[in-house]
């Protein structure tokens, strides 16, 4: 199955988005996500349509695929359409003849000016940029099932036309001429879009900060004829994997790469939300994106373009932002009948209008004020807008959102379970004793064999204070999860190191951290030592003020657990368990209520899979981090309280948001339907629908630096 990725341009809307994603569905590509903010389009394909066909229908929807191979040559446009093909473009070329038009509503009246063919000489251009825009799109998405608001803005301004037209030919006299009404109805929903689409990317500004900063220029090192270093700037596309760069103070460091010489102070601010520099060595892997305030190093570029960290944040944020919460379900399902609604309280509105007024022309009037001042937009852009600032905001601070439901799961949590080993502790191991019924040198020699190919933080600190040449080459080996290593030789010889689980009867006292066994004798034991994160107690006082329940759920033994749990004020220890006795028992806890699991190893990956919402953090496992909804980038739990206080403002902007989108049209068409507001309605509604969805971007806005823990 292929992933494709694209740049569609041309969604102006949910509805938009929508068209592309049913075209999409019935064309049997799968795990389609549309983003109808910046355009991003990704899906699958599972061998039903081709590729070229694909971006070949979309583009017959009227949508400009950007980044396909595929897509047609770009039409020629005459000049008048392409200088007119932007909204504030077509403001300003609109704006002076709807002044002109407009001058009598200010009580300036200028005689020949209210010559019914001069107002026609002035509306005719507006009218004609109008339906070059709202017209097309209007009639696409007719064609398409799919009527978004364009419709409504293309029926209201031609029914004023065509009246006003209709009384210049046949000389009906001043009580015809509404050109003013089609003038501003499209000048003002033209600078409602500017608006919406400028506050609307806005929402975009955190991404956008991450986007920039993957290109830069980089020192290439090379060598000339005699070998000696050359510096060759290039910019850091052309950087392949195996090219060393010399990064050098105030640079940002161009891909991701590994030291080879030198020590620097690095900010991986960018990444991680952390200011403070971290300071790196030799043989230490740099993050691409990252800037070195202080030193000068020489490093190997071990990634680049979609394989770098980066970019794999980019990408998880943005298929993350094409999804949708349950919570928009409810909005789109209105927002597909909205359009035929509206059409029809208008066609009920005319009708109403002119029996109880008596009069044609003050209904059109109050009818076209009803078209023109209902947003179906703001209904789609509710979520979509909350969650692209969530996100946005998230991966700034270093919080990586892997799918937008998270955010909404969030303010249900009432429970968080942490995992010990690497979560609440530090995972850096210090070997603090062991004893051996064996030559020392061959016991380490063996636990090291064993002990490299594990990824559990004790193996590693282990293996790297253990580290020996001649290590034993193993005929079999593997990992059981919770226990340990097994490992058989090419002599025959049997091997088990790990946790007293793994050796059962032959752990003396059971109070030691690994035990080595071979042929089923004990062949010696390893303690090792381990650091409590100096935030812990803080993050675990923090969810006991906001009444969130914590729990410590462990590998370890209960005594070790107990005690650790004392220490940080945790009520409830769950100690002794296998991967699979911690998946029964996060499936039990989050049956009886939404649980945030917080783990970083192996063998919590299926635990943190089962939770409502599972954390892992930026030093853990591959395979943890492929199974949480959220990963902490910064090092340690300094970031749970904001992922926390984040999943839950955004939820809550959403519902601002959904609130404003119903109320405004709930309140908004009635007003216009019963005349409120006045001769000059249609006016009005077009300037506050322009209007609406720009406070609902305002409101979206408002996370990035609303205060949320």
């Amino acid at each position: 199955m292929e992933q494709v990725q694209w740049k569609v341009e041309g969604m102006h809307c949910a509805n938009c988005a929508s068209a592309i994603n049913k075209y999409l569905q019935k064309k049997g590509a799968a795990n389609i996500t549309v983003n109808p903010i910046d355009g991003d389009v990704r899906f699958d394909l599972n061998g039903g349509a081709t590729k070229q066909q694909l971006s070949e229908g979309i583009e017959s929807l009227g949508y400009k695929v950007q980044s396909s191979e595929y897509s047609k040559a770009p039409a020629k446009k005459f000049l008048f359409n392409a200088i007119l093909s932007e909204n504030i473009h077509r403001l300003w070329f609109c704006l002076p003849f709807t002044l002109l038009l407009m001058l009598h509503m200010f009580g300036i009246h200028i005689h020949f000016l209210m010559n019914p063919w001069v107002q026609l000489f002035l509306a005719l251009p507006v009218y004609v940029v109008g339906m070059m825009s709202f017209g097309k799109s209007a009639l696409r998405s007719l064609r398409n099932r799919m009527p978004n608001m364009d419709v409504l803005v293309t029926i209201g301004s031609s029914a004023a036309f065509i009246y006003s037209l209709i009384g210049t030919i046949f000389n009906l006299g001043q009580g015809f001429m509404y050109y003013e009404t089609t003038a501003t109805i499209i000048t003002l929903v033209s600078l409602g879009e500017y608006l919406e689409h400028t506050s609307i990317k806005s929402t975009q500004r955190a991404l956008n900060a991450l986007v920039k900063s993957q290109k830069v220029m980089a020192n290439m090192i090379g060598f000339d004829n005699d070998y000696k270093e050359v510096i060759l700037p290039v910019e850091n596309t052309q950087l392949r994997v195996g090219d060393l760069v010399l990064i050098r103070t105030g640079e940002q460091v161009p891909a991701d790469c590994k030291i080879l010489w030198g020590e620097a102070h690095v900010n991986e601010a960018l990444l991680t939300g952390e200011s403070i520099p971290v300071h790196k060595r030799q043989k230490d892997p740099i993050v691409g994106g990252s800037i070195i305030e202080e030193g000068t190093l020489k490093a190997q570029v071990i990634a680049v373009g979609d394989d770098t960290v980066l970019s794999n944040i980019l990408n998880l944020v943005k298929r993350a932002q094409g999804e949708k919460p349950p919570v928009q379900k409810m909005a789109d399902r209105i927002s597909a009948v909205f359009v035929p609604a509206v059409l029809g309280i208008a066609i009920v509105t005319l009708v109403a209008n002119w029996i109880v007024v008596g009069a044609f022309t003050p209904a059109l009037l109050r009818a076209i004020a009803v078209l023109v001042i209902a947003c179906p937009c703001a209904m789609g852009l509710a979520t979509p807008a909350a969650i692209a600032v969530g996100l946005g905001r998230g991966a700034r601070n270093g919080i990586l959102f892997r799918n937008s439901k998270s955010l909404e799961l969030f303010k249900d949590i009432r429970q968080v379970v942490f995992d010990k080993t690497g979560t609440l502790t530090t995972g850096k191991f210090q070997i603090s004793g062991f004893s051996s019924q064996i030559a020392e040198e061959e016991f380490k020699r063996i636990v090291y064999s064993l002990e490299k190919y594990s990824s559990h933080p004790l193996a590693k600190t282990i293996a790297n204070e253990w580290r020996v040449a001649n290590e034993i080459r193993w005929k079999k080996i593997e990992e059981v999860k919770g226990k340990g290593m097994v490992a058989t030789d090419t002599e025959g010889n049997q091997y088990a190191l790990g946790s007293h689980k793994l050796v059962p009867g032959l752990a003396a006292g059971e109070n030691h951290n690994i035990y080595l066994v071979k042929n089923s004798e004990l062949v010696g034991w390893i303690d090792l030592a381990d650091e409590l994160r100096p935030e812990s107690k803080y993050i675990v006082q923090y969810l006991g003020s906001k009444g969130i329940k914590t729990i410590l759920l462990s590998g370890d033994r209960y005594e070790k657990t107990k005690s650790l749990a004392d220490k940080l004020g945790i009520g409830e220890v769950i100690a002794e368990q296998s991967p699979e006795q911690k998946l029964e028992k996060i499936e039990e806890l989050t049956n009886q209520q939404p649980t945030i699991m917080v783990g970083d190893g192996i063998n919590d990956a299926p635990a943190l899979a089962k939770a409502t919402i599972g954390i892992s953090m930026s030093e853990a496992s591959q395979l943890a981090m492929q199974s949480a909804s959220v990963v902490l980038m910064s090092s340690g739990l300094n970031k749970l309280p904001l992922a926390l206080g984040l999943g839950r403002h955004t939820y809550l902007t959403i519902k601002q948001n959904l609130f404003w989108a119903f109320a405004y049209n709930i309140v908004a068409i009635p007003i216009a339907a019963v005349g409120l507001l006045g001769t000059y309605g249609p006016t009005y509604g077009a300037l506050i629908m322009g209007l609406s969805d720009v406070v609902l971007a305002i409101n979206s806005v408002r996370l990035f630096v609303k205060k949320v823990q």
